[in-house]
């Protein structure tokens, strides 16, 4: 089996981001929701001030193989603030190729969101996920995620589970 390596994305990743982008849309139904460009994300995620940083997940071939390195995931985050807590991290997506799904590459791309969030000095990373999505919810709650959708249910979007306070 080959390796996975996360890393931080570069901009000559933007084309393979954009199309995980338009996967998990389509994943969600929402497709036509998807009005980012290629050169948005280039400007948006490099540069002296990023709007988002961004991992991807990728596959390097075993020695010999023909074929180079290949991108089947991403975490893309930010960082906010909350009046209350201070410093927080909000992982706005997460997306897994569905044919490399089970191999443990979401749990790393969430590990080393985690990493950042504590070497940065956050106090809670955040996250959202659609109410139907049971996998990714089972996956974040093995994580030690909280489901905040009572607990904050006036705050929440309405078709969305809220997680939080992943950091240990």
């Amino acid at each position: 089996m080959a390796s996975v390596l996360i890393r931080e994305a570069k901009e000559g990743d933007c084309g393979n981001i954009l199309r995980l982008i338009r996967e998990l849309a389509e994943y969600e139904k929402l497709s036509d929701q998807v009005k980012i460009s290629e050169e948005a994300l280039r400007a948006d995620g490099f540069g002296e001030n990023p709007f988002y940083h961004c991992l991807v997940a990728e596959i390097l071939p075993v020695p010999g193989e023909p074929q180079g390195p290949c991108v089947v995931g991403y975490g893309l985050y930010y960082f906010i603030y909350s009046t209350w807590k201070g410093r927080n991290i909000y992982l706005e997506d997460i997306y897994v190729k569905p044919e490399y799904r089970g191999q443990g590459i979401g749990s790393k791309i969430i590990k080393k969101v985690a990493e950042v969030a504590l070497d940065k000095g956050r106090s809670q990373f955040r996250l959202a996920v659609l109410d139907w999505n049971k996998g990714a919810m089972d996956l974040y709650k093995a994580l030690g995620a909280q489901d905040l959708t009572e607990a904050e249910a006036s705050s929440s979007p309405p078709a969305q589970a809220v997680l939080r306070d992943c950091l240990h």
